[in-house]
């Protein structure tokens, strides 16, 4: 095994490119998983690569860095439309790990769990890949592939987050069930931006639902049948397990699949209600 903690990024793609070496920077995934298991892999540390921490806005996006971490998101001056992925934030394991872990590294984990990739679905993020080729840019929802699979190729590394800019009034929610508050593997979890206008009607859904289908995912079905909808109980009709094709949980010790749409639901119809109420 060989350890490398390059302080550049071309140093760093010039490693991912000469052989088989797994990206780390907070560590908080890898690292617990290799307790009492010889670790086997080079690591190519990249948490002392300059430029690629700090949030930045330009006219078009937001651009989040590999090294920026959950705290540090929370400790920044974001518009309402990062409320969701800000709730999401405290949800992720614990303080202690917030104050390492990396957004970056939480979709590069790939979880059907990871907490962070239903609020930036709904942001309709994209993930910056780099190396010694170029640069590209993926949506999101092309990036995270499956269970602990992405589409980082050999070469590359994940350099930053890129999120559109929103309108100033934009608001998303996002809400989670597990079996306790924290440190916690969710068995459920939503994320929506909800959109309406002037005559009380939904313009813009954006819903997305993780830890119920291998990879986390936007609910398009439901998503249309509630666009032109007015506000009432008709929003809450809408959202049942039907307009849910798009999940295929699991059985597992957290919950049955049957238990998770159930929950699913419940979740999108609270997380659709409070966005709703914040455009109110």
């Amino acid at each position: 095994m060989s350890y490398a903690l390059p302080d550049n990024l071309e140093d760093a793609l010039n490693l991912r490119a000469s052989g088989d070496w797994q990206i780390i920077a907070g560590g908080t995934d890898i690292y617990p998983a290799a307790v009492g298991v010889p670790v086997r892999s080079n690591l190519l540390d990249i948490s002392r690569v300059h430029g690629l921490d700090g949030i930045q806005a330009t006219d078009s996006n937001w651009r989040i860095g590999a090294l920026v971490t959950w705290t540090q998101l929370l400790q920044h001056a974001l518009p309402a439309a990062f409320d969701g992925l800000r709730l999401a934030a405290r949800e992720l394991g614990s303080v202690q790990i917030q104050n390492v872990a990396s957004i970056v590294g939480n979709l590069c984990n790939a979880s059907p769990a990871a907490d962070g990739v239903p609020a930036l679905l709904v942001l309709d993020a994209k993930v910056e890949l780099c190396s010694a080729r170029g640069t590209r840019e993926l949506c999101l929802s092309e990036f995270v592939l499956g269970n602990r699979r992405t589409a980082l190729r050999a070469d590359e590394i994940a350099t930053a987050i890129l999120i559109p800019r929103q309108h100033e009034h934009t608001k998303t929610h996002f809400l989670k069930l597990g079996g306790r508050k924290y440190l916690v593997i969710s068995i459920a979890m939503v994320a929506a931006q909800i959109v309406v206008d002037d005559f009380d009607r939904i313009t813009s859904a954006r819903i997305a639902v993780g830890s119920c289908s291998a990879v986390a995912c936007r609910l398009s079905t439901l998503e249309r049948v509630l666009i032109g909808l007015p506000l009432g109980p008709d929003i809450e009709r809408a959202i049942n397990r039907e307009a849910m094709p798009e999940l295929h949980p699991i059985d597992d010790i957290r919950g049955s699949a049957d238990y998770r749409v159930q929950a699913a639901v419940t979740l999108v119809r609270r997380t659709v209600a409070s966005c709703i109420e914040c455009e109110q």
